[in-house]
């Protein structure tokens, strides 16, 4: 218990580092949660900060997600030896780093929707997959501009790519694979009601910042 509890607070604590948050204030006096989509994430930094704090942002976040996959490398000394204890320890680090970038106690809760750094944690966990989810994102965002509908595409198709695709056969994988999946949903359920009404707003990388 001790050891599963150690992964999940070092988790929690990599997802707080509100990476968005802190650069906006230390680059510009702005805090991004009171601007734009008031989001604390990298589409919103690229939309109210420009491009190199944007990808400032999205580069930490990825790496947050990757890094808590990592955690249980730290602990292998205190293993029990259970079937899948590695991969289970990685889930719980994944999921406490998720709802840590959710709800940052560095940043009082008030976090973004995690869609970078649950890249970085399918990146650590299957590659593969992970690769393969991030093509549809960008087809979908090249061919539309909108962040939201390749984000909520990739959420989607990622554990039919990791079950079908990657043959990723273990039960609690399959079942994380889609529960990360549908809470990537869920958490644009605002920007669905947008592009269903037509008023999402897009974005474009390649445009200078005015």
């Amino acid at each position: 218990m001790m050891l599963l509890l150690g992964v999940c607070l070092f988790g929690y604590i990599i997802g707080s580092i509100p990476s968005a948050v802190w650069i906006g204030k230390w680059t510009s006096g702005i805090d991004v949660r009171e601007h734009g989509s008031k989001n604390a994430g990298a589409t919103n930094t690229f939309r109210v900060l420009g491009k190199k704090c944007g990808w400032a942002v999205l580069t930490i976040d990825v790496l947050k997600g990757t890094l808590a996959v990592s955690i249980p490398i730290w602990f292998q000394s205190c293993f029990l030896g259970y079937k899948d204890e590695e991969l289970i320890l990685q889930l719980c680090a994944s999921i406490a780093c998720t709802l840590g970038h959710i709800f940052p106690i560095f940043a009082e809760f008030r976090g973004g929707k995690g869609v970078a750094t649950a890249l970085g944690i399918t990146l650590g966990l299957n590659p593969i997959a992970a690769s393969l989810s991030l093509l549809i994102f960008l087809v979908i965002f090249v061919s539309s501009r909108y962040v939201s509908l390749g984000a909520i595409a990739a959420s989607f198709f990622y554990p039919f790519i990791s079950f079908f695709v990657v043959k990723e056969d273990a039960r609690i994988m399959i079942v994380f694979t889609i529960i990360l999946g549908f809470s990537i949903i869920i958490a644009h359920r605002k920007n669905i009601k947008r592009l269903l009404k037509g008023e999402e707003n897009r974005i474009n990388l390649l445009k200078r910042k005015a």
